[in-house]
């Protein structure tokens, strides 16, 4: 089958993983329907597809990390960067070394380093199957600021345990202190990169804007090749291209508040990078799931290497390892939750039963994803020339199997454990936007004076300038009276607010409907109606934010 019509087939199914998701009876997490949409298309049709795991890579995750990185609450996560830490780093050692003794004693038959690799690759969480999850069962907002700031950072631990195990399997040696320097130049070296790359990409971008004008096209294309750009020149550098992209995406967020790009320009790239973050993370999962047959075949196969000829031992296998995952994630989870957040929480102390509620969802938020699969896929084929990789096919199908279970587990037990939770137990109440708000309509009221005085001085229509100007900041004295102490007055203008948005609302979506009416009557051409439409797009979506 042709790459294209491969593409266009794996984006189909995203697309109907869409409608699948809201058409069904029940909530479900739409990565498992994704996954169940291509174990579909590998039922039907034989689509040849062989994951280069280098490509994978490539391909999916420097997007999707850099957005990840863009997009994090940054407060949050350098508030709690010591539980942030405590997970990406202690708990990823912790992971590999209990799990790997465990596997090995549960499969004798898998050598322990194998078994120390596929503990290495479980030990990621994945940020992309995290905020899918959360998307359907609304996390504690500083719960889910530590979280995404693990799976962000811990991919670079795992990656590097793996690298090792791997290495002592071939050459059958280990040097602990030339595994934390790796790790510390990996990390540090990918870190730079991406800021670096990130820095130069937009100064240089500024610098031609200035000059020649901004197109909001150019603008879109840059921010989406930053992060192949971080990616790239970290791997061929040597080090870590994962944290290399995380890192540009973090850094893109610092110079985006710089406000130096138009407003149709963020409307635009938001609306870009939204549609790749939907599509890319579908094909991820799409993908996974057409890989399963041929990964179970294979396992069933190794299976019996362990001295089992029955496969549902595979199953049994799995779920001890999704197990033993949980209660090794929970223990260090309960640790470090005593010794960070819960030691700065502020107000009256969280009950017992709250904390483990909370220790529970974090457990349970510990899924498995694309960082796990792509993983376990860059084991060798061969250990040399004549000898294969031991138990590989098996590793990878217990990688994948726990995957799809880590996913399972928190469809199922998140909303329970969630249930009767505040949203956020552990988040400080933030009560600064209503002042940020003031201050920005007191700035803009002073901007729209000296632009009034500005705009009519020597102007014989001087009073008509103050009168527009008048309407113009009754608007945000009307912000700031909202913000008033005075509870009645605030309620009575956010109910006018409100009351004011449906009618703004009712009457773009008559001015569009008319605009279509006309345009479809061929009283106008396309092109303008097009502009004209969009102008209310433009201004409904500022309503509906």
């Amino acid at each position: 089958m042709g790459l294209i019509t491969l593409v266009l087939v794996m984006l189909l199914a995203v697309v109907a993983s869409g409608f699948v998701v809201r058409l069904l009876p029940v909530p479900v997490p739409l990565p498992l329907v994704q996954i169940a949409l291509g174990a579909g298309i590998a039922a039907v049709a034989d689509l040849g597809i062989v994951l280069a795991p280098e490509v994978f890579f490539l391909l999916f995750l420097p997007p999707l990390l850099f957005l990840d990185g863009w997009r994090i609450p940054k407060p949050g996560l350098f508030r709690d960067y010591g539980a942030v830490l405590q997970l990406a780093l202690g708990l990823v050692v912790f992971t590999v070394l209990g799990m790997g003794f465990f596997i090995h004693w549960m499969i004798p038959t898998m050598p322990l380093e194998v078994a120390f690799a596929l503990a290495a690759v479980l030990s990621p969480t994945d940020p992309i199957a995290v905020t899918a999850i959360a998307a359907r069962s609304p996390l504690p907002a500083r719960v889910m600021h530590v979280l995404e700031g693990e799976s962000l950072l811990n991919d670079a631990s795992g990656l590097v345990c793996l690298r090792f195990a791997v290495a002592a399997l071939l050459t059958g040696s280990f040097s602990m202190s030339d595994a934390l320097l790796t790790f510390a130049q990996l990390a540090l070296g990918g870190l730079a990169t991406g800021v670096l790359i990130t820095l130069g990409a937009t100064w240089i971008k500024g610098r031609i804007s200035r000059h020649a004008g901004e197109e909001p096209g150019i603008e879109v294309l840059i921010s989406l090749l930053i992060p192949f750009g971080a990616y790239l020149v970290a791997d061929r550098l040597g080090v870590s291209p994962i944290l290399a992209a995380v890192a540009a995406g973090i850094t893109m967020s610092h110079a985006e508040i710089r406000g130096q790009v138009q407003a149709i320009t963020r409307v635009r790239r938001n609306a870009v990078w939204d549609t790749v973050r939907f599509a890319v993370n579908g094909v991820i999962f799409v993908l996974m799931g057409e890989q399963l047959p041929a990964i179970l075949s294979g396992a069933v196969t190794a299976v019996r290497e362990t001295g089992h000829r029955e496969a549902w031992w595979l199953a049994v296998y799995v779920l001890a390892i999704t197990v033993g995952l949980a209660a090794l994630r929970w223990l260090w989870v309960y640790v470090s939750l005593r010794l960070t957040l819960l030691r700065r929480h502020e107000g009256p102390p969280l009950s017992r039963g709250t904390i483990h509620r909370l220790v529970g969802a974090m457990t349970l938020a510990g899924v498995r994803g694309a960082i796990t699969l792509a993983g376990i896929l860059t084991l060798p084929l061969m250990l040399d020339h004549r000898t294969a990789f031991p138990a590989r096919d098996l590793a990878v199908f217990l990688a994948a199997g726990v995957i799809l279970a880590s996913l399972v587990a928190a469809a199922i037990g998140l909303p329970r454990v969630l249930k009767g939770l505040a949203p956020d137990s552990l988040a400080e109440v933030d009560q600064t936007a209503d002042r940020i708000r003031a201050a920005a309509a007191r700035a803009a009221i002073l901007a729209v004076e000296r632009a009034q005085h500005e705009m009519s001085a020597g102007r014989t229509d001087a009073d008509l300038h103050a009168a527009v100007a008048a309407r113009v900041m009754e608007l945000y004295r009307r912000r700031l009276d909202a913000d008033s102490p005075d509870a009645t007055t605030a309620d009575l203008f956010r109910r006018t607010d409100e009351i004011e948005r449906r009618l703004r609302l009712a009457g773009l979506r008559a001015e569009r409907a008319e605009i279509f009416r006309i345009a479809r009557a061929r009283e106008i051409d396309d092109d303008l109606a097009r502009r004209l439409v969009r102008e209310i797009d433009l201004m409904e979506a500022r309503y509906l934010a």
